[in-house]
Order: structure tokens, then sequence, then C-alpha cells
């Protein structure tokens, strides 16, 4: 990797109108994760000297995620949307006095990898010494994607937009991503020098190129992966974007040692952090803060988001463990339960039809099918502690605050809203009445009559 000095501006401004959507662009999820924070991840492994986050007035909401992010970026605001060369310079005075080199980045891109951060700061440091390195591409469908012409020597000569390009300039295959590494020396003066005679009357970032080559510079391209290169803009982009992060996700999860029956099925959330030796069926989806050890068996059809699986643990199938679900070792979670804010020590078992949500489950505990903790009053939630080995029958319902003690049972179809010794039974429900003969008197009662 290399090593001088580094700056960043991100460009994340956009209003994203092909989104049809009240959240700002760069702040729809991939992953369970904002595109721009995506982003701001990777750029944060180059640990750049100075950083600026260029958004547009009234986005509050991406101020904030900004500001709450390791990479510690400073927050500039574009009050007119006069095009991407005048986004940059909204950010210059951030990085006055910088003068290493400055990557200039699309918030909206969140598949862009270090290593291609890399090799574009790689170049800036070639014997060439090139004012300015662009990143492109070789597109299937090129369509509305700027053109980048090279000249004689096969260096850059300028960076075309489709809207101002010729036929000829239009044949040319190799497309701009927008992504470029600059002199941080002669950023500043060459942003000054962009004019808006164009197509659109914007002020074009891309329009360096030709600046730098006429101030005698060599500029230069680093050719990148088109997919890698994606910009969401649409709906339809945002389900591109994560697809192509589903599928890094599912081979980082195999070459660690997880085995997917059916991968394409599989979803995982940016921060999925899996063990080794993890069996995992079709149709599972994980959500944000998800951690499971090794040897952990997850089946078919579950959803998991926030919880904690610890060694050994047997998860479903069609089970849900929800945000603050603490999974023991060689616990047993079966078909339709779910787990919320709840605990389960080493061995306890809820093989079916539960609902255990602020709770804590001993050792050994076993809780039998339909079993609910009853943890909310319409006011307050309550807690609700079963004890190592209890034995909870089915259809018990437990109505928190209520504790079980070790080793107590209490019996099937019981109402629990008492705490229970250890070692007692509990049983709470009506006491069974039978009529001799009830049955078969009303049946002859609705026999029809016959003729």
């Amino acid at each position: 990797m290399v090593s001088r000095p580094t700056a960043v501006i991100i460009l994340a401004a956009g209003l994203g109108t092909r989104m049809k959507s009240d959240l700002p662009k760069v702040l729809h999820a991939v992953a369970g994760r904002p595109m721009l924070l995506h982003l701001m991840d990777t750029v944060a492994a180059l640990a750049p000297e100075r950083a600026a986050v260029v958004i547009g007035p009234g986005m509050d909401q991406v101020a904030s995620a900004v500001a709450g992010h390791p990479l510690e970026a400073s927050c500039v605001v574009q009050e007119e949307r006069l095009g991407t060369g005048h986004a940059a310079r909204q950010a210059l005075p951030d990085l006055q006095g910088f003068e290493g080199d400055i990557l200039i980045l699309y918030g909206d891109s969140p598949l862009l990898t270090a290593a291609t951060m890399d090799r574009l700061l790689a170049a800036r440091a070639g014997d060439l010494d090139p004012g300015v390195v662009v990143l492109g591409f070789h597109a299937d469908d090129p369509g509305a994607y700027g053109r980048l012409i090279l000249g004689d020597g096969g260096n850059l000569d300028r960076i075309v937009e489709a809207a101002d390009a010729d036929s000829e300039e239009l044949a040319t295959g190799l497309c701009n991503s927008g992504v470029l590494a600059v002199d941080g020396a002669r950023l500043a003066d060459w942003v000054e020098a962009i004019g808006n005679i164009n197509a659109k009357g914007e002020y074009y970032l891309t329009d360096l190129v030709g600046i730098a080559v006429a101030e005698g510079r060599e500029c230069e391209v680093v050719e990148g992966d088109q997919a890698e290169l994606l910009g969401v803009d649409s709906r339809a982009g945002l389900a591109t974007a994560e697809a192509a992060l589903q599928t890094r996700l599912r081979a980082a999860a195999m070459a660690g040692g997880a085995t997917l029956a059916d991968p394409d099925s599989v979803y995982f959330s940016y921060d999925t952090k899996l063990g080794r030796d993890v069996s995992i069926g079709p149709n599972v989806v994980f959500g944000p803060g998800v951690s499971v050890a090794d040897h952990v068996e997850i089946r078919a059809f579950c959803h998991i988001d926030g919880a904690e699986i610890e060694r050994g643990a047997i998860i479903g199938p069609f089970a849900r463990l929800r945000p603050g679900a603490a999974i023991g070792p060689d616990v047993h979670i079966g078909n339709f339960v779910e787990i919320k804010n709840a605990t389960l020590a080493a061995g306890a078992k809820a093989n079916h039809l539960a609902y255990i949500g602020d709770a804590s489950v001993g050792a050994g505990a076993n809780i039998g099918a339909g079993t609910i903790t009853c943890n909310y009053d319409g006011y307050l939630k309550s807690v609700t502690e079963i004890g190592a080995g209890a034995f909870i029958g089915s259809n018990t319902a437990l109505v928190a605050p209520v504790r079980v003690g070790d080793g107590a049972v209490t019996g099937a179809g019981s109402v629990i809203t008492r705490d229970v010794d250890a070692g007692a039974l509990a049983v709470a429900r009506g006491l069974q009445t039978e009529i001799p003969g009830w049955a078969a008197k009303q049946r002859a009662k609705q026999k029809p009559d016959q003729d």
C-alpha cells in the first residue's frame, strides 16, 4: 500500500431523484449499511490525513452519519448543485495547505475496494508524476458514460461527457468512472479554472484532465472492473449492488470455513461474523450485529438479527433471533421459536413454538411448546428468570416480572404470575370437570329424525 500523504473528498450531495425516496440516496442500505458508510469504511483503511464529505442543503441525516463515523471527516454543504467541479470546490477550504495526493470519490459507490484506491495512488506516485489519474473501465453499454480520450503516447488527453462528445469520441470504449487521484498541490488552482461552457452549463470535475494537460502535466488511466465501479442512482441499481456485495460476502464466508448449502439464498449483513465449521441451510437471513461461533448449525429459513450464538448451538429451522438474543453453548432453538433480548445458558432447549423475550434461561432448562414470556403490559417491559434445569410445561404463560427457580416445573397450560421456588411444581389452571355420558346425549339430541 502506498504510504504518501493522502486526503479524500467524497461527493455525496446528489438528490437521487430516480430513487423516488425521502431518504437521501447515499443513505440507502446495501447489506444492512448505508452506501456512504460502506465507502467511508473502505477509505478509513487507507488512513488518510484529511477527509471531507460534500453534501447538499437539508441533508442533516447524512451529516449525522458522517459525524458518527471513525473516519472523522468534515462535512461541507454545497448550497447550489452546479456540478461535480463546483462540489469539489466546496471542500477545498478544509484541505487548505495539503499538498499530497487527493482522492475524489462518490458516496453512491459502495463496491469500490481499498485495493483499487491504492492502485490509483500508486499511479500518482509513479515516475511520470501524473497530475491526474482517472479510474476508467470498459462498459458493456457505454451509453451516457463520459469517454476517456487517450493521446498518441497512450496517456490520458481529456475526458468528454457523453452529451458533449462527437460520434468518434462516443465510439471510444474506455469510460470514465468519475473517481480521480489528483496532485493536491495543484487541485485548488485547477478547480478554479473549470468553466461551465458545455451542454448542461455545469462545472465538470472531468475538465481537470484537460487543464492539467494544458499546463504540461501527464495524466493517466488506471482500469478497473465495471461491477466494482457501480454508481447507484435507482432502486434497480441498489438491487444490483446488493447482489454484488452478497456474492462477495458469501465467498468470504465459505473461504473462512462456513458451509452454505445454497449460497445464493443466504443473505449476510456487512458485519456478520462466522466461526469455523458453521453450517448454514437455505434461505437464512442475517441482519446487522450477528456473531456466530464455531460448530454452529443454522437450519433453513431462519432470520437472525443482533444476536450472539455460541459454539455448538443448533438454530432452526424457521427460528427468529432478534436483537439482544444471547445463545449459549449447545443450546437448541427449534422451529417457530422467537428469542428477543434474552440469554439462554449452556444446553438450554426451546425446540418449538415459543416466544422468549426479556428473559434469562438457565443451563439445561427446557422450554415446552407454546410457552411465552408475557414481558409487556402495555406500558413497561419486565423480566422473566428461568433457573437452571427448570422444565416449563407446554403452553405455559410466564407473566413477568416472575422467577422460576432451579429445577422447578410448571404444569402444561399454566399461567404463572408468582415466583416458583427451586424444585417445586407450579400448576395454575382451572380444575378439570367431567360429566359422564354428556357427549353421547348431545349427539343423540343433534341426530336428525329418521323417517
